[in-house]
């Protein structure tokens, strides 16, 4: 028989460490958001069906999709608890939301639930984030979250639907007699193709591009990073003219455009106002400007944030579309994405026992933690607020 000798048997060995895990059933919870504007509901109706046939609880407020065109019988179909408030949804160990819960929202959480939802920074307090700590959350935004190719997955795909979207919204509007000239968004034999001028070279820019290119536009592109300028025009697959944020360049741009999508921003969530007023007033009248950016401020000067209520106003001839929440003005099919997102997510985190077992396992879906039991562990909201905050992995490290 082989043998290992003494010194051998002293050498650094591995150890292996426990690695089976208990499913875990859960309890999710779907209120219907109350923020105004906010048409998306976090999980469809399959999605539930899903859960439900894997053991799990669901709970949904009544009439929670019903802006999304999913209704209470969809949801009692695939096995949801339909609640006639939004208390008993709040009971759940998990809330699943589209928007970050309000003040009045955090009074009905208990202790140590998991909450899903947007975080939008930048409309945030003081307050909430201190309320949130007292129930002991564990807080989780979508616009943190990653997947192990750095990317941001939720991000992405709300931001190929507002691409999209930004681009029939400007063909609307660009042919209204009142708001823009009567034109059509495109080419057609014999007529001069519209311009569509886009600031900015993320994935918003691209699903524009893509859009306005299919329909005929001619297509200019602006962003100070050549990398993304390249990424962009590779992606589109076809020659377009794209330039760098040189300020002459970027104004005999405008002037000339017939629609502008203004989708630039900034990784410190305020985003750069840099189109003055008076390169506005040089603009064609009737043209469009549609100032996705707004929801971190907006690039025009002349912007201000409108709703899908109210969503344009007119300054010296131009029409400005300022709505934050583009992706909610599709929400059955925004809806759709996002369930597509958290409804495997939420099977695996079952999976593995529960969320902070995944937590352990996914170190990119653990960027999107911001509250760990009620500790803050983002640095630019404790430094934004004067918060105490700790690092995740330390806590995980500490965590049994």
């Amino acid at each position: 028989m082989l043998q290992f000798s003494n010194k051998e048997q002293l050498l650094p060995q591995e150890e292996m460490l426990e690695t089976a895990t208990s499913h875990k059933k859960l309890t999710i919870g779907i209120p219907k958001e109350i923020l105004f504007d906010e048409s998306r509901v976090s999980i469809v109706p399959e999605g539930v069906r899903l859960l439900v046939e894997n053991g799990h609880r669901v709970f949904v407020e009544d009439n929670a999709g019903v802006k999304a065109n999913f209704f209470n019988g969809d949801y009692a179909d695939a096995g949801a608890t339909i609640t006639d408030t939004a208390t008993e949804v709040y009971k759940s160990d998990i809330i699943v939301k589209i928007a970050p819960p309000t003040l009045a929202e955090l009074d009905m959480f208990s202790r140590n639930q998991t909450l899903f939802s947007s975080i939008q920074l930048h409309q945030q307090s003081k307050e909430y984030f201190e309320k949130l700590s007292q129930k002991r959350i564990m807080a989780i935004a979508y616009e943190y979250i990653k997947d192990k190719t750095g990317a941001l997955p939720v991000v992405r795909s709300m931001s190929e639907i507002v691409g999209n979207t930004s681009i029939v919204i400007a063909a609307k509007y660009l042919s209204n007699i009142e708001y823009g000239k009567g034109i059509i968004l495109g080419g057609f034999p014999g007529v001069k193709p519209t311009n569509v001028v886009i600031i900015g070279a993320g994935t918003v820019a691209e699903y524009a591009a893509r859009a306005a290119l299919g329909m005929g536009a001619t297509v200019k592109i602006f962003d100070n990073s050549i990398y993304k300028l390249r990424t962009i025009q590779k992606n589109v697959g076809t020659r377009i003219f794209t330039s760098i944020l040189q300020p002459s360049e970027l104004e005999s741009a405008l002037i000339n455009a017939n629609v502008v999508i203004a989708a630039k921003y900034s990784s410190d969530e305020v985003a750069p106002c840099f189109i003055s007023e008076e390169v506005v007033k040089k603009m064609k009248k009737g043209s469009v400007i549609i100032d996705i950016s707004i929801d971190q401020g907006g690039c025009f000067e002349t912007s201000k944030p409108t709703t899908h209520t109210n969503p344009v106003f007119k300054k010296y001839g131009i029409t400005h579309y300022c709505v934050p929440n583009i992706a909610s003005k599709v929400p059955h099919t925004a809806s759709w994405a996002i369930n597509n997102f958290l409804t495997p997510l939420l099977l695996n985190i079952a999976d593995v026992g529960g969320v902070t077992n995944y937590l352990k396992r996914d170190e990119p879906f653990s960027k999107g933690v911001y509250l760990f039991n009620g500790t803050l562990t983002k640095k630019q909201i404790g430094d934004r607020f004067d918060l105490r905050y700790r690092d995740l992995g330390l806590l995980l490290a500490a965590f049994r």
